[in-house]
Parts: structure tokens; sequence; C-alpha cells
């Protein structure tokens, strides 16, 4: 990983970043390029991509979000760890939920987890549509996050029934995606959301704006939501 990049992108937001914070993420990218030669992780393995299109890109929220002192966060489809793992390197104090559906990235997960000695870390083998029915997960966390490539409909769905009352769902997504949040609107309402915010938020070290969309959960998700996989996709 480019440590000079990092830091200098960090310093663009407004940011600073510790010694440690460097060694974790330093270390994460490290273990990302040792198991990504033996599995399917990221197209992105070189040390500038690995610091500004998955480090710089996953932190981007804590500079344009208030996310509230030890709360409640859940990356939802979070692959090899984004955005949810270096969130939590920047602020170790959230209470963070790890979710994806194969078991071989979730065993990368753990054992990032494990070298880099965060705490308060919960990874979950599992389908968001299923955890979304069950008790244990439904409406329970403060704040639910994806950065995952599905639309944005499709994503609400997955991430809405997740999110307590009051909380936010928060989509990380590609800048031209006006059409997409238009047409995920009416979705997004019957899910007991609604759109607060849509944040322009320029990517340091890059010409990439991500957009940072933002729904508030104003009511409970009718208890129909979620669906099963092959009505929501259809």
């Amino acid at each position: 990983m480019n440590q000079e990049l990092l830091q200098k992108g960090i310093a663009a937001l407004g940011g600073t970043i510790t010694k440690l914070q460097i060694e974790q993420f330093s270390a994460y990218s490290a273990l990302l390029k040792e198991w990504n030669a033996k599995m399917n992780l990221t197209a992105i393995v070189d040390d500038d991509g690995i610091a500004v299109k998955h480090f710089l890109d996953s932190i981007l929220p804590l500079y344009h979000v208030e996310l509230a002192e030890k709360s409640s966060l859940m990356d939802v489809g979070t692959g090899a760890g984004f955005p949810g793992i270096p969130i939590k390197i920047m602020r170790p104090d959230l209470r963070l939920t790890l979710v994806d559906s194969l078991q071989k990235r979730v065993s990368f997960l753990d054992e990032v987890c494990r070298r880099l000695e965060l705490k308060n870390v919960e990874t979950v083998h599992g389908r968001a549509e299923e955890l979304g029915k069950d008790r244990q997960y439904r409406e329970r966390f403060d704040t639910v996050t994806s950065r995952a490539v599905a639309n944005l409909k499709v994503l609400g769905e997955y991430c809405l029934p997740l999110v307590r009352r009051n909380g936010i769902f928060l989509a990380l997504k590609a800048e031209e995606m006006e059409a997409e949040l238009e047409s995920a609107k009416a979705m997004l309402g019957n899910l007991g959301g609604s759109v607060e915010a849509v944040i322009s938020a320029p990517l340091p070290e890059s010409d990439m704006v991500r957009k940072l969309v933002l729904v508030r959960k104003e009511r409970s998700t009718p208890t129909q939501f979620p669906r099963r996989i092959n009505r929501i996709k259809k």
C-alpha cells in the first residue's frame, strides 16, 4: 500500500491518521494481496489503487456523514471488507457487523480482524434478504451501508429492513446515478425510508466523485419485506 498517498488523501479530507492506523492499513493491504492470490477478492491489487480506490473511498463517508459515538454499523455485501473495515480502523469506537454470502470471504474477514486486533466486530455468513427476517438483525442497526454494485432499489430492500427507526441506510454509489435514484424513491418509501440527502464526495488523489445517498428510516419496514431473492431481482 502507498502510505504517502493514503496520508495525503486523508489530509485532503481534513482528517488525521495515527501510526497505529497506518500500520493496520498496511497489514490489511498485505493480507488482501496474499489472499487474493488464492481466491478472487478484488481486481485492484496495486499499491496506489488499494490506497485510493479501496481505503480512501471506503472512509469518505466519515468526512460527510455524522456517525454517533459507539453506534452500530452493518456493512451488507462487504466482500473483502469495504467499506466496513477501513471505517472501523478510522473509528474504532463503532460496533461493526460485516455480512457476506460467501464463507471464504468471511474467513478472510475473520483473519483481517484477528491480525489487526479489531474489537467489537461480528462477521456473518449470510444473505441480507434472510437476515432482514431474523429478529436478531431486523431493525437493529443505527447505520447500514453498502458499496455493492446492485441497483439502489434492490439495495434498499436488502438494507432498510436492517435499519432501526430513525437510523440511516447509506449507499455508496457512482456519480451518474440520478435516474437510478428517481426510480428507487417509491420503493424506498414502501420500505419505510425517505431520501434525506445525496452528497457529492470527491475522492482525493483521483478524478472520481462518489455519491453518498442517505436514506432516513422514518417508519418500520412492513413485514412482507424483504421478499425472496427471485422476487427482489424480478
